[in-house]
């Protein structure tokens, strides 16, 4: 996963049959499901030779007011800074920021045009 402030770092689909997308990507791409808990029920990281690549959401829980899109989620360097900045240059959060442990803290946003994205602030090594 690539962490440098302003790349893009990771890629995912939240969509309500996620499965059923798994096994389409998987014929198509070649890309292998790996289970990732998410408490009740489990999404997936699509992976090439067991190297995650992607991910395949369950479109459930705080996840279920997002774009069915592929989403792009962009590294910055604080995360608390950058969604300010969003609603300051007239863009909206869609949703808190969230922390996934092990990986970092990431927010949902729309820009001024109402395109969706994602800010992540990597967790430090």
């Amino acid at each position: 996963m690539n962490k440098k402030p302003g790349t893009i770092g990771w890629f995912d689909l939240t969509i309500s049959n996620a499965k059923e997308v798994t096994d389409f990507y998987e014929a198509v791409l070649g890309w292998k499901p790996e289970l990732v808990s998410m408490g009740d029920y489990n999404d997936y990281n699509m992976t090439i030779d067991g190297i995650p690549q992607a991910g395949v959401c369950h479109k459930k829980g705080p996840n279920e007011h997002l774009p069915s899109t592929w989403m792009i989620y962009i590294n910055v360097e604080n995360i608390e800074t950058s969604a300010q900045a969003v609603v300051e240059k007239g863009g909206e959060l869609l949703g808190e920021i969230r922390e996934m442990k092990g990986y970092g803290k990431f927010c949902f946003i729309k820009d001024p045009a109402g395109a969706a994205s994602a800010l992540f602030e990597p967790e430090i090594e």
